[in-house]
């Protein structure tokens, strides 16, 4: 073994050159692609969400790692392979445009989307990643859905389980879940209305859902109790559905960021959600 070891090989493997390398086409479309200015700016508004959320990530990261050492620590492999994708993502948009446009950051600017997303704006000038002291108007955006699609999907797993379940033993802690999402919206009228008929009737609909000593049967609601349920779910379902300019007002931020935008995009920006989820 170690005179193998000592010799030489037999042949080396030539070493890479560059000149032999060749561009990957698989992601572009055989066909080309034209769009519209809004289908363009639309497209930009979700690709800066995704590099504003990498950002953040990679900072929080970074703010980890400082704590433990004294050096500062570097951007992770996986970062920069991202918002490579994510800019290269970005310029081929600006290409598949049906209209002549600027370079990538005089469009984002442009379009304010650099006054929606100011982490990705100071990205594009220092080339690293810069947590902001100031919170951008996009940053309560994403939260504030959250909570509504939260909110949307317990309210539809209840309305189902109140109709189809033998057992109703758990809707009581699904209501106390449903009341919990409900706080978190604050000076909304309808939901404050909705909070307080579940205080109303809490009580009531957990007492007959308790258990009595030695019985088999799994504990059910009673027929106006079940029926005050299935009403409430299908109020909030619809109250959030229909997405009205009191639950909008929590996009007010969003908006005005694009509103001075060439573009006529705002329409898409605000109805994208609701149409996502009744879909």
């Amino acid at each position: 073994m170690a005179a193998v070891s000592l010799t030489d090989p037999l042949c080396k493997p030539c070493s890479y050159r560059s000149h032999f390398k060749v561009e990957v086409c698989v992601r572009k479309p055989l066909m080309p692609i034209h769009l519209s200015c809004d289908q363009v700016a639309l497209e930009m508004l979700c690709l800066c969400s995704q590099l504003d959320l990498l950002i953040r990530a990679q900072v929080h990261q970074q703010f980890q790692e400082n704590l433990k050492q004294d050096s500062s620590p570097e951007e992770s492999e996986s970062f920069k392979r991202h918002v490579a994708e994510i800019i290269n993502q970005m310029n081929q948009c600006l290409e598949h445009s049906s209209e002549p446009v600027l370079q990538l950051e005089e469009y984002l600017d442009v379009i304010n989307l650099f006054d929606l997303f100011p982490r990705v704006e100071v990205y594009m000038i220092h080339g690293r990643p810069i947590d902001m002291l100031e919170k951008s108007p996009a940053d309560a955006y994403f939260p504030y859905i959250g909570r509504m699609n939260q909110l949307l999907v317990l309210s539809q797993q209840v309305n189902e389980d109140v109709k189809h379940l033998g057992s109703h033993k758990y809707i009581a802690h699904q209501l106390s879940a449903i009341y919990q999402v409900l706080k978190s919206f604050k000076d909304i009228l309808s939901f404050s209305i909705i909070r307080k008929d579940i205080e109303a009737n809490f009580k009531q609909l957990k007492m007959s859902l308790s258990k009595e000593d030695g019985s088999k049967l799994d504990p059910q609601l009673p027929a106006h109790l079940l029926s005050w349920v299935s009403e409430l779910t299908q109020n909030i379902i619809s109250t959030v559905l229909t997405l009205s300019e009191e639950l909008s007002r929590e996009f007010n931020p969003v908006k005005e960021s694009v509103l001075t935008s060439p573009n006529s995009w705002i329409h898409s920006v605000s109805s994208g959600w609701r149409e996502n989820v009744t879909e």
